[in-house]
């Protein structure tokens, strides 16, 4: 079944979020957005440069930390288009996914957007050395989970863009796909990132 717009909200809005209430975490969005290529729908996820001083050279979603008074919304669409100069209102926004609280102490809210028409992302050099298009039936591809003894939880990877993607931007992609995509239940919270992405 093609998705679609009134699909995906059908879905979000039946979907149970968990939120996490953790003042010890600092509050950040990423933006999932669904947009058209080609006659394909995809979403747009980016490699940090090397130049960075935290998380450098991994796979990210758009986002960042809420700046004061921003909810997660308005911080998502904000890092949306400061990094890939897409700007979209908060008609937009079809619903948001489980937080995620990362090991370097983030607390990630994901906002699912739609776009309906075509448009060019001009992206930041300052915020993305290069941005990839992972089509939906890309980023439903199984995931990979491994065991690694510093955690008994599982580490998720997801076999995306030819390369790896690990947690937590592999952990956000993974419930989109299970929930928005694919229509199902699956929560996330319990899995793990590797150890480089700890810091």
């Amino acid at each position: 079944m093609e998705l679609t717009r009134e699909l995906a909200e059908q879905r979000l809005s039946a979907w149970e979020r968990r939120a996490i209430d953790d003042a010890a975490l600092k509050p950040s969005a990423v933006a999932i957005t669904v947009a058209p290529v080609d006659g394909e729908r995809g979403i747009w996820v980016a490699r940090r440069p090397s130049t960075l001083r935290s998380h450098a050279n991994q796979f990210a979603l758009p986002g960042g930390r809420l700046d004061p008074g921003e909810t997660p919304v308005q911080a998502a669409l904000r890092e949306l288009d400061e990094e890939l100069g897409v700007s979209l209102g908060e008609d937009s926004v079809v619903g948001l996914l489980d937080d995620y609280a990362t090991r370097s102490g983030y607390l990630m809210t994901p906002v699912v957007c739609w776009i309906d028409e075509p448009v060019t992302p001009a992206p930041s050099p300052d915020e993305v050395d290069q941005l990839f298009y992972v089509t939906l039936d890309e980023v439903t591809a199984p995931a990979v989970f491994d065991t690694i003894a510093q955690s008994p939880r599982p580490v998720i990877r997801l076999p995306i863009m030819n390369r790896w993607v690990h947690a937590p931007t592999a952990a956000v992609i993974y419930q989109f796909a299970q929930v928005v995509v694919l229509g199902l239940d699956t929560r996330v919270d319990h899995l793990e990132q590797p150890v480089f992405a700890w810091r």
